[in-house]
């Protein structure tokens, strides 16, 4: 049960986020090739790669007037295809040609973000096309092709033809969900889902999400190791987390992240984004915290709903150490209305419902914490004879 209006089909005159019902609609109406419906989820497309790839000097854009082929040509360093599977090497800069091309209506747009998995193992990537100023937005009635910027920042990744690293949604307007509307709905969530769970709806033009270092038996968060193998990126549960991360444990009253490091840490709070609801994490706030805070930022309709889910952060501090603590407030959502009504919802088959502090799917889970007896006295003390010290209050 969610806070969404009466269910109805695509009308391009309603704004909102399009559903999986409309996306396959698009596909059907040739707006978006090839029509494979296998990667469609509730309130986005996920992009699939080519196999054409060329590693280049630097990022760039396009410009209104720009062509990618032309900036390829100026800045390529080696052109090679994907074959059965490229390692991609952290430092690199990759353009990927993706397998989909767009033949948008006038008034759909779409905004891409890295998927979750991509996100979680240090992996930036970005989507443009001819003409693009910014980067994953597509403009409205945007007919061509779509390329993927591809930047490991600290492990090898392996990747092939079909391989998925980002995600389209696709807009009809313009239905963010103001702050008035967000603390209005929370008042009504009797019965059905609220928005939070855990903590108090801060809103901040969306709704502010705080950090998780409680104390705790397992690790409050992960630092990524330098020098590990590499990733997959289509591998599911085939890594030693142990081999590529190390815990974080708390200090000076919460974390110190450093700069350069990358992070996994999770949100105090359990969230919902309920059936009439698609969400985005803003990715970086300079008024919230010195990090970049969440590569990944699409959250479907469902997602919490029937299993509370915490944000997994993926974080990377920028030029000073900057000391996080408990219930910071660290991110926020910004929830838009759906222009009609998803077929299915993320749910239980998905990777990361129900999740709290969680790594990409690529791992083995975490070892379950040790728990050692507790000594009576430091061994130090009873292996040379040394009787306890008495205590200052007996």
């Amino acid at each position: 049960m969610g806070f969404a209006g009466q269910i109805r089909p695509f009308d391009e005159g309603v704004a909102g986020v399009l559903s999986d019902a409309d996306i396959r609609a698009l596909m059907q109406r040739g707006s978006v090739r090839p029509a494979d419906e296998s990667r469609i989820q509730p309130a986005s497309l996920d992009l699939a790669l080519s196999g054409e790839a060329v590693r280049v000097r630097s990022s760039f854009l396009p410009g209104q007037e720009g062509k990618v082929a032309d900036f390829i040509h100026a800045l390529a360093i080696k052109s090679f295809s994907l074959g059965d599977g490229a390692v991609l090497e952290p430092g690199g800069v990759y353009l990927v040609a993706l397998a989909d091309e767009l033949r948008l209506p006038a008034a759909v747009s779409a905004r891409c973000n890295p998927k979750s998995s991509t996100g979680r193992i240090d992996v930036f990537v970005r989507v443009i096309g001819d003409g693009f100023s910014s980067f994953d937005d597509v403009p409205a009635g945007y007919t061509g092709k779509l390329w993927l910027e591809i930047a490991p920042r600290t492990f090898p990744i392996i990747v092939r033809p079909g391989s998925r690293l980002a995600q389209m949604r696709f807009r009809s307007g313009h239905a963010v969900v103001s702050d008035e509307e967000i603390f209005a709905l929370e008042k009504r969530a009797d019965g059905g889902h609220p928005f939070l769970q855990g903590g108090d709806a801060m809103l901040r033009g969306g709704l502010a999400l705080t950090i998780d270092l409680a104390p705790k038996a397992g690790p409050v968060g992960f630092r990524a190791r330098r020098n590990a193998g590499a990733i997959d990126v289509d591998a599911v549960g085939a890594l030693d987390p142990l081999d590529f991360w190390e815990p974080l444990r708390l200090q000076a009253g919460g974390v110190i992240l450093e700069p350069n490091e990358f992070y996994i840490l999770a949100s105090h709070e359990a969230m919902c984004v309920p059936a009439g609801f698609a969400a985005e994490m803003v990715a970086f706030d300079a008024g919230i915290a010195e990090a970049r805070i969440h590569y990944a930022g699409f959250m479907d309709p469902g997602f919490g709903c029937d299993a509370p889910s915490r944000a997994v952060l993926e974080v990377r501090p920028h030029d000073v150490p900057f000391l996080v603590t408990h219930r910071q407030t660290v991110c926020r959502i910004v929830y838009e209305r759906m222009a009609s009504m998803p077929s299915q919802l993320y749910g239980s088959g998905s990777n990361y419902q129900g999740q709290g502090l969680r790594l990409s799917k690529a791992f083995l889970p975490w070892p379950a914490p040790q728990v050692e007896p507790i000594p009576k006295q430091p061994f130090w003390r009873s292996r040379f004879g040394m009787k306890p010290r008495a205590s200052a209050r007996s």
